[in-house]
């Protein structure tokens, strides 16, 4: 079996036909729908500190005198 032999077989089993674009497609539509899920998980994090903003409230004035100000903020 020649080069060329070997060639002109990788090129024929390679050949393809029909319509590659209609066979990916569901590669994009499950990236779409991952990703659609994704950004709903992140933005039900939106606003998550200003909910509980008077548990941080009640927090803080009762840990006041708990707080060290020493050098930068540690």
């Amino acid at each position: 079996m020649t080069l060329a032999n070997i060639l002109v077989f990788a090129a024929a089993e390679t050949e393809h036909h029909g319509n590659v674009a209609l066979e990916t497609v569901w590669y994009g539509i499950v990236a779409l729908v991952v990703f659609t899920g994704l950004a709903m998980v992140t933005l039900s994090y939106r606003n998550v500190a200003n909910r509980h903003a008077h548990k941080a409230e009640a927090y803080a004035k009762a840990h006041a005198n708990d707080v060290q100000q020493i050098g930068h903020g540690h």
